[in-house]
């Protein structure tokens, strides 16, 4: 609710749904969301200080619980990449995975902070914004450009080891191979729809399933604020579901952060399998 009116159910969810947004330039096309960038930006700078902390103040001996902490943390990362990565890891696929891990666990967890207090008592009260919306993984471009960086570290991978032959001879020639010779321009054709097919989904649904569930999450949230602002009952039993979803939603902010983690390694690894 603001200061200024009271707002209606639907004008309460729609105002905690608007991102803060600027014109990057000439119209509306471009539209850069403010506080989905400021809000990751932030997180990642947020998440790479505290895994430095660590480091920097790491021992070879007993380590403290900090220092216990990540490093269990990185080894279950390192321990899921040698069971889902066959070929050669080197020292790339595993930090990446760490990273993204780390980076989107924090963009979930936003979604623990009361969304009131967060965004009208001090983006608008105190900064004076009028739309602020705090969780990044409930923006599908945040999630979308997440899935985009890895697809694209996919098709580098799958150039640098297979080479442009063996790419555009997996491209045209698997799954249903080109033989006999005789349907080969058939086969050639529904190898190129069926990868195509397969090129074009992995980013939607590596995108939208994470989406999907931070904004789902968001929105029941927000309904529950909405009941307990209805009066004694809805107070009493807005709390105690309030209560239960937030608890429930740490499985969700956890298990959506390492789900994209494992495709991401997933989809690394096929970039280096060949058909």
């Amino acid at each position: 609710m603001t200061a200024e009116k009271e707002l209606t159910a639907t004008e309460y969810i729609s105002h905690h749904l608007t991102n803060m947004t600027t014109s990057a330039g000439d119209g509306s096309f471009w539209t850069l969301h403010v506080d989905t960038l400021v809000t990751s930006v932030v997180l990642g700078v947020l998440g790479i200080g505290f895994l430095w902390w660590v480091v920097r103040g790491a021992t070879a001996g007993v380590p403290d619980k900090r220092q216990a902490f990540v490093e269990l943390a990185m080894d279950f990362v390192d321990d899921q990449v040698k069971a889902t990565f066959h070929g050669d890891r080197g020292a790339f696929v595993a930090p990446v995975a760490l990273t993204v891990v780390v980076w989107v666990l924090l963009m979930n967890a936003m979604d623990f902070l009361p969304v009131d207090w967060v965004v009208t008592l001090f983006f608008e009260r105190v900064l004076g914004l009028h739309a602020w919306r705090p969780v990044p993984t409930a923006d599908v471009n945040t999630t979308f450009a997440l899935s985009l960086s890895v697809w694209l570290l996919m098709i580098f991978f799958s150039f640098k080891v297979k080479g442009f032959g063996g790419f555009m001879h997996e491209l045209f020639c698997s799954p249903f191979g080109v033989k006999p010779i005789w349907a080969a321009p058939l086969l050639i054709t529904f190898n190129l729809l069926f990868n195509l097919v397969e090129y074009i989904s992995k980013p939607l649904s590596h995108s939208l399933r994470l989406f999907g569930n931070m904004y789902a999450g968001e929105i029941i949230f927000l309904l529950l604020g909405l009941w307990a602002a209805t009066g004694l009952v809805g107070t009493v039993f807005g709390a105690i579901l309030g209560a239960g979803w937030a608890i429930f939603h740490i499985l969700i902010v956890a298990l959506q952060a390492y789900i994209f983690m494992m495709l991401t390694v997933v989809y690394i690894s096929m970039a280096h399998e060949s058909h």
